[in-house]
């Protein structure tokens, strides 16, 4: 009979909803099994905590992130769930709402809503913006107190539109946690009044993040921007992201000789071994892909889906190998250096590693800059700097992120606390996100630092719903359990806030 300690404590739990206990319950059955073939050595780098698989699971039966066309679905609607293409403004959110209860992932709900501003735009004629914004705000009401988790992303522009517009609106106004939203940004298209009204919005409620449209559709020309960060192909998306933590690898490094050219290179071949093996259960064996009414109905594609290689903790590695010199990632000439020298390492053998069932990057790994776990004591995510060593300059923090973002085109980003006085001049912080775009930063996000609403890592949680977590309240999103944990251990409260 199976029983273990973990799930009889979620059983019991007073501080876990009905749907929390049953997801949890569902993690538990799932670990039961043992499908997958794990040599030794992996398994000594997933014990010393090197490699993660980030809560994937044992047995990979669903891919971790789904990207559905949603604008084909708008066109087509969906026999499976008896729904006809939309005819009016009602019939669309409807529709919406119905299929993002059907789109599974990692966290069994949708970590991507489609690019919302699009999809909406056509549907608005005749109604005046104050009904548009009233069925907007029902909508959003509706995804954040029904996605009960803040992996969840959804995309504007890079094109102004009115949709776009009352979004903002909306946003500002009924300052949720669910969705994340990120506006593509683009010189050439975004005009400058949408993106300091975007900037306005993300200082009112930390939301929306801005990503340079530019350097993202390098990777695939038609992405969405989904849960945390993570730039993947619309109709695709990730079998897997499993990561290799820098911070514990370190660990076992004699030297930066030994840990560079012998270490390092041993635990991306596992790790990428290690996916391979989920890759070739999901596909080959799990059903997912033909039992799918997604797939059955072209809203996505098994030759659009790729595993993401995840890294994390750069900074403490470097600092690690450097600790008797006392260099410091993101304040010394060298430690950067030895980061961009571990990064090039990394990137290059990565390339060489065959990835299974992945035709749309050439049967390759991307690698993306993992942004965290609520277990990540002393471990910075992907390659920003730690709280408490950011230079003193804004300009020197942005040039440190351009050097480190291109590295990685499966996504990357970077979170700063902006001074609350900025507010009555968003064209001033939109030229920082001008000049860092074009230095070569991929993706940015702020938050003023007296809002209720911060990010913690790629996701949203409010102070106030950390405040009853901390009293042991029940509380709505589960991402509020992941959140409170990360922002006291890794002291998110004492980030730099940056000046304009």
């Amino acid at each position: 009979m199976f029983h273990s300690d973990s799930a009889f404590a979620t059983l019991t739990s007073q501080t876990l909803t009905h749907e929390q206990k049953l997801m949890n319950l569902a993690k538990e059955a799932e670990n039961a099994f043992d499908v997958l073939d794990i040599p030794p050595r992996t398994r000594h780098f997933f014990e010393t905590g090197a490699i993660n698989d980030l809560f994937e699971g044992h047995a990979p039966y669903r891919p971790r992130y789904i990207l559905p066309d949603y604008g084909a679905f708008v066109r087509q609607g969906s026999a499976f769930l008896r729904l006809p293409p939309p005819q009016d403004l009602d019939e669309l959110l409807f529709s919406l709402m119905t299929l993002y209860r059907h789109v599974p992932s990692i966290t069994n709900f949708p970590v991507y809503l489609g690019n919302l501003d699009t999809l909406i735009d056509p549907f608005l004629d005749g109604w005046s913006d104050e009904e548009a914004r009233r069925k907007l705000r029902l909508f959003l009401n509706y995804l954040d107190r029904t996605i009960t988790d803040s992996f969840c992303h959804a995309n504007l522009g890079p094109a102004a539109t009115r949709a776009g517009r009352l979004l903002l609106e909306v946003l500002s106004e009924v300052q949720n946690t669910v969705p994340n939203f990120t506006l593509k940004y683009d010189p050439e298209v975004t005009p400058d009044a949408f993106a300091e009204a975007a900037i306005r919005c993300s200082l009112a409620c930390s939301n929306p993040a801005l990503c340079s449209h530019p350097a993202n559709r390098d990777t695939f020309d038609d992405y969405g921007v989904s849960s945390c960060y993570n730039i993947l192909p619309i109709r695709g998306g990730a079998y897997t992201l499993t990561r290799v933590t820098l911070t514990r690898l370190v660990d076992d490094a004699r030297g930066v000789e030994h840990f560079v050219e012998e270490l390092l290179p041993e635990c991306l071949r596992l790790t990428t071994d290690y996916m391979n093996e989920r890759i070739r259960f999901l596909v080959e064996q799990s059903g997912f892909f033909p039992s799918s009414f997604l797939v059955q109905e072209g809203l996505i594609s098994a030759d659009r889906f790729l595993p993401m290689f995840g890294v994390t903790g750069l900074a403490e590695a470097v600092n690690h190998l450097l600790r008797d010199r006392g260099l410091v990632y993101g304040r010394d000439g060298e430690a950067d250096a030895l980061g961009v020298r571990i990064m090039e390492k990394i990137d290059a053998v990565v390339k060489t590693l065959p990835a299974a069932h992945s035709p749309l990057t050439g049967n390759h790994f991307l690698l993306h800059a993992q942004v965290g776990l609520d277990s990540d004591v002393g471990i910075t995510s992907g390659v920003r700097i730690p709280v408490g060593s950011e230079p003193e300059s804004f300009a020197d923090h942005l040039r440190h992120c351009a050097r480190f973002h291109p590295y990685f085109p499966a996504g990357v980003g970077d979170i700063f606390p902006i001074a609350s006085n900025v507010e009555q001049n968003p064209a001033a912080l939109l030229d920082v996100v001008k000049g860092a775009f074009a230095l070569g930063v991929h993706y940015m996000s702020f938050y003023s630092a007296d809002t209720d609403l911060v990010r913690i890592t790629g996701y949203l949680v409010k102070r106030s719903e950390m405040e009853k977590f901390r009293s042991h309240q029940v509380v709505l999103q589960n991402t509020t359990h992941l959140g409170t944990a990360n922002y006291d251990v890794n002291r998110l409260a004492q980030r730099k806030v940056r000046m304009v």
